[in-house]
């Protein structure tokens, strides 16, 4: 009984720590982040990466 229940401790003492290492996963959270681009570019909203601006 003993081991049953000290492994059920040892349970219940790591899950929040192993959710919270699991809490950003699957997110959209480098869509939500902001980006900045530098000087002559802007974002591609298709790719998400900087293009250079074009002039026409």
């Amino acid at each position: 009984m003993t081991i049953k229940t000290t492994f059920v401790a040892l349970i219940l003492v790591m899950s929040p720590g192993l959710a919270a290492a699991m809490g950003c996963q699957g997110g959209d959270h480098a869509k939500s982040a902001a980006i900045s681009c530098a000087e002559g570019t802007m974002l591609d909203p298709d790719s998400g990466t900087c293009v250079p601006l074009t002039t026409g």
